[in-house]
């Protein structure tokens, strides 16, 4: 029995996302393009480690369709050293696309100059791998783009409902047709593919979007004439086949690096594929990501807020962390809240970034009776009229006690006159 073919699959590289980094002086990247490459080299070290016989990146490379040429020199550099580990497939992503049909892809370029090992898979094609371990069969499905799939004249007239529809249909024949190219080999088989897939979990992968989205349906990919399919473009890891006897994986590896808060909780990585005809075995392997963290206190009933949040900062470990703090504050314990020691507290705790310090503020009591100040009396309206300013609550009691005073001799004054 012939040992299984092990693969390396991952995706949504993105690099090029600066959010929540400062320039590094030793390189001159910014601090959060550094992240991503970080990633890429503690995975490929594992590769090499495990003895990898097949990459497959499954989309993405970049956070632009343009990358800047010091962000394609750095992608490169992992590129030769994957590729000089195993055969490696770069798929197209939505990403990867240019932005017309005329200019060129931003990892054409391996293909431009032969790049030994590597093959840039832009079309929906099937091809047989020869790898250290045996032959593997390798179909790619690149991201759907409607002017490659559905021609105008068929698309004349239709809705945008309707050409999705149509797109969607043309996508499910173009993957059948790949799976039974794939089967005509007794061979390991694998797919993959850089689209959404209905019923998956998203994640922060639509705040970057470009193009318009297309969903494939899931029959269309659990196919068991696959063993393993490879997917990019969502960004939250997740098999989508998951305890379905009889179908293979079909699995998201999700981006490699937190793009924002809304993947905080994210466990990211890779996966590991131990690929063997109706014997895949597979794992995901996290990496270090940089942590996300958001910390929350209700401050509204604090004697000493400051160092309420102060204290609360230093029982959490958040080195290296890009930290928020969400407060909730009334306009009094606000008008005691120092912000400035609040940030050097996040410092003292070695945070990487600090995103932002957002203060939640009730709405004052006197505010909340409404906009029609019928009913209430002038010490009631003077009140309010300080809350709204924001004075804080020594001061504000100070100037309504000289204002009760000054009312009452008023209208000592008129009973008198």
């Amino acid at each position: 029995m012939t040992e299984p073919i092990r693969v390396l699959h991952f995706a949504d590289i993105h690099v090029g996302m600066e959010n929540f980094g400062r320039l590094d002086p030793e390189t001159g990247l910014s601090s959060r393009v550094r992240d991503f490459l970080r990633r890429l080299d503690e995975m490929i070290a594992y590769a090499g480690e495990q003895d990898v016989d097949l990459v497959v990146f499954a989309g993405d490379a970049f956070k632009t369709r343009t990358p800047s040429p010091t962000h394609q020199r750095e992608f490169a550099y992992r590129v030769r050293e994957l590729s000089q580990l195993a055969p490696t497939v770069l798929l197209i992503g939505n990403h990867d696309m240019p932005p017309n049909q005329l200019k060129a892809s931003s990892v054409e370029i391996y293909a431009t100059l032969a790049v030994p090992n590597v093959w840039v898979a832009d079309d929906y094609a099937v091809r047989v791998i020869e790898t250290k371990r045996g032959s593997v069969v390798v179909g790619t499905a690149p991201y759907p783009i409607r002017s490659r799939i559905v021609t105008d004249d068929r698309a004349r007239g239709l809705t945008i409902a309707d050409t999705d529809l149509l797109l969607q249909k043309e996508l499910s024949r173009i993957l059948d047709d790949l799976a039974d190219q794939a089967s005509q080999h007794d061979l390991p088989r694998l797919l993959t593919g850089h689209f959404s897939v209905g019923g998956a979990k998203l994640g922060s992968e639509r705040g970057i979007m470009l193009g318009r989205d297309i969903e494939v349906t899931p029959s269309s990919i659990a196919d068991p004439r696959w063993d393993y399919v490879a997917l990019g473009h969502i960004h939250k890891h997740q098999n989508l086949t998951n305890g379905r006897a009889g179908l293979p994986p079909v699995v998201y590896s999700g981006s490699m690096e937190r793009i924002d808060f809304g993947e905080e909780h994210d466990p990211k990585g890779f996966c590991w594929v131990e690929l063997a005809r109706d014997a895949t075995r597979w794992e995901f392997v996290g990496l270090h990501a940089r942590p996300f963290v958001t910390l929350e206190a209700d401050l509204r009933q604090s004697d000493n807020p400051t160092a309420e949040v102060a204290d609360m900062i230093e029982g959490y470990n958040l080195r290296e962390a890009v930290v928020r703090l969400t407060l909730r504050l009334t306009p009094e314990t606000e008008a005691r809240f120092n912000e400035g020691i609040v940030r050097d507290a996040l410092r003292r705790g070695q945070v990487s970034f600090i995103a932002s310090i957002r203060k939640e503020v009730d709405e004052p009591a006197r505010a909340r009776l409404g906009d029609n100040p019928e009913g209430l009396t002038d010490m009631e309206l003077l009140e309010r009229y300080f809350i709204n300013k924001q004075i804080d609550a020594e001061r504000r009691e100070e100037l309504l006690t000289h204002a009760e005073t000054l009312l009452e001799r008023a209208q000592v004054g008129r009973e008198e006159g």
